[in-house]
């Protein structure tokens, strides 16, 4: 099991629950409310009788800071739409290097497999804790199967996911540090309430795969041009679109891939 509890925290971890009590109990949790789901992006894009629909099979669950949701290799049990927590998707070599090779948050989907004994090509943990909903994979195979809105925009974020996984990899040949962290920022900020990020330069380069000097060079240049502050553990970005040309194309395709989903969901 993977847990990176130890080496950073990218937001505040919640108070610890009881054992047992990492997701809200079937027979005490909250009925799934419209406005709710109106926090996940994807949700939020389905038909509201569509999206009703799955009322029935959606469970509202904390996500912990270091959560794994799924491990590879393993079965893909529930489906996770977050809310506000932000999820890694991992590939951990033998010898327990890790590389980071996609992020999810509001915007998207983790855990879809649409075939029976289908297993995870990554892991999954949660990095930064929040909230989200979650359903049985079984219940998403059946609304899947009946056609219509949902299998139209779970195939099109399943595009942009592609699209930022492809970025990434060609990023990591042929971009510099510097282009690699402001992406990585950049990802980071797209999915969180604010400007800062709690997190420290070990984090970064393990999620990276890049040496924790090299991480602290790049930081100390951004930070010197001023385009960031870092201390102990929290970076703010003071100029976003400066970040943005900074990091050029290592960013861009991803999103420009995004940013076209949001404009053809109407067409669901």
């Amino acid at each position: 099991m993977i847990n990176v509890q130890n080496n950073a925290t990218i937001a505040p971890v919640p108070r610890r629950l009881p054992a047992g009590a990492d997701h809200v109990a079937a027979s005490s949790r909250p009925v799934v409310s419209y406005s709710g789901t109106q926090q996940n992006e994807l949700l939020a894009a389905l038909p509201r009788d569509v999206l009703e629909s799955l009322f029935e099979h959606l469970e509202l669950v904390t996500m912990p800071f270091g959560k794994e949701l799924f491990e590879f290799g393993g079965t893909m049990d529930y489906v996770y739409f977050p809310t506000t927590a932000i999820v890694s998707l991992l590939y951990v070599m033998e010898d327990g290097a890790t590389t980071e090779i996609a992020v999810v948050g509001h915007e998207g989907v983790i855990g879809v497999s649409l075939f029976d004994g289908e297993r995870a090509m990554c892991s999954a943990v949660t990095q930064a804790a929040g909230y989200g909903y979650r359903m049985k994979t079984q219940h998403l195979r059946a609304a899947f199967s009946q056609g219509g809105a949902l299998p139209a925009l779970l195939m099109r974020y399943n595009t942009a996911l592609f699209a930022q996984m492809a970025q990434n990899a060609v990023g990591g040949r042929h971009s510099s540090i510097e282009q690699k962290l402001c992406r990585w920022l950049l990802d980071r900020l797209d999915r969180s309430p604010g400007n800062s990020l709690k997190v420290t330069q070990e984090m970064i380069s393990i999620m990276l795969g890049v040496r924790r000097e090299s991480i602290t060079a790049a930081a100390g240049k951004l930070q010197d041009e001023g385009l960031i502050t870092y201390r102990r553990g929290n970076i703010t970005v003071l100029d976003r679109s400066a970040l943005e040309a900074y990091a050029g194309e290592c960013y861009k395709v991803a999103k420009t891939e995004y940013d076209r989903l949001l404009v053809d969901v109407g067409r669901c």
